[in-house]
């Protein structure tokens, strides 16, 4: 557990910026990552879609241009057991829609790979140790966090609930991302899958500041300096946020997904476990409208993916996001097509 007297992330983790790019897996690479360092914040780097060879490939590039600190962000998620029924279910909902693109539905398709945090990844860590090393969905195993640890990288956790906050402090984490509820891409709930215990950023900020002695990071909903600011007034030791970057020139956000952040539908967003199985906030599409954003006869986590990923991949060769995870936070006015350097400093202009 953390003893530093720092009061801000800036101190704790050698940054200029109390600023922290999230890690966005499908929208970024290592890119994004090291124009957030360059510019004083840190940068992430999402490793749950990465080999440990890719991995490995990545933190070697980031070592190279800069010597500022790295996040290096993992899924501890338990791997579900396929269920063929499930599976055989999911498959005939979206019959329709494969029968509209001329697609067989009984074709496999594998989905993006997300695999949890091993130790064969933690072997790369142990090569390379990053700065920082970030997770979501709880923690690992302790023999691999303790494997973490051992590299002297500082751990940090998210936080949707004032109990995930008390229960990462117990396991000794160095500070905890407050998810608000407002938040883009896969909510990081570990305790319950209620998602109605789960509460906006701004009034989870000071419950979780009240609830622990460790530095809290706020996140969700934050696009600008004056969410900044407001965050810092509420004990936010530093801000984590994501949205705002997806249009920088160093994300790897598709042109769909560009476009429909541009769009007037991209002010409206919600919670969808359609995509992969497990609630993740994003654009509200037409996939999301006419099979409800929320069900309960989804494959579990991650399995979802590869029954939709036929259909993604069709509409999006038609410029179309109908049938794309479209992942947003509630707040898009921050998401401008500047470099990510001008969105840290203009952030960091709120502390």
């Amino acid at each position: 557990m953390t003893t530093t007297t720092d009061t801000t992330i800036a101190g704790l983790f050698g940054l200029s910026l109390p600023v922290v790019q999230a890690p966005m897996a499908g929208v970024q690479g290592a890119s994004l990552a090291l124009a957030v360092a360059q510019a004083g914040g840190l940068g992430s780097l999402p490793a749950a879609t990465l080999t440990p060879e890719a991995l490995r490939h990545d933190l070697a590039a980031l070592r190279e241009r800069t010597g500022s600190p790295i996040n290096v962000n993992f899924f501890c998620h338990s791997p579900p057991t396929p269920d063929a029924e499930r599976e055989a279910a999911w498959r005939h909902l979206l019959a329709p829609y494969y029968a509209e693109f001329g697609l067989d539905p009984a074709a496999l398709v594998a989905g993006p790979a997300r695999t949890p945090f091993s130790h064969e990844l933690a072997d790369v860590l142990a090569e390379q140790p990053p700065a920082v090393v970030s997770f979501h969905f709880g923690l690992p195993a302790s023999d691999l966090l303790e494997r973490v640890r051992a590299t002297g990288a500082k751990v940090l956790s998210s936080a949707t609930t004032v109990e995930e906050a008390r229960w990462l402090q117990a396991q000794g984490v160095d500070a905890i991302i407050a998810q608000g509820l407002e938040a883009g891409g896969h909510r990081g709930h570990f305790l319950s899958d209620d998602l109605d215990a789960q509460a906006g950023t701004f009034a989870l900020l000071p419950q979780i500041v009240r609830a622990v002695h460790v530095p809290v990071i706020a996140a969700g909903g934050i696009a600008d300096a004056a969410g900044v600011a407001a965050a810092r007034a509420l004990g936010a030791a530093g801000v984590q946020v994501g949205t705002a970057y997806l249009l920088c020139p160093e994300a790897t956000t598709g042109p769909v997904h560009r476009q429909a952040l541009t769009a007037d539908a991209g002010t409206t967003t919600a919670l969808t476990n359609l995509f992969t199985g497990r609630p993740a906030r994003g654009i509200t599409n037409r996939l999301m409208r006419e099979l409800g954003a929320m069900r309960g006869d989804v494959p579990a986590f991650p399995l979802a993916a590869g029954a939709v990923s036929p259909l993604r991949g069709k509409a999006e060769a038609t410029g179309s996001g109908d049938f794309s995870p479209l992942w947003a936070g509630q707040n898009t006015t921050g998401c401008r097509a500047v470099p990510a350097a001008e969105i840290t400093r203009e952030l960091a202009r709120g502390w």
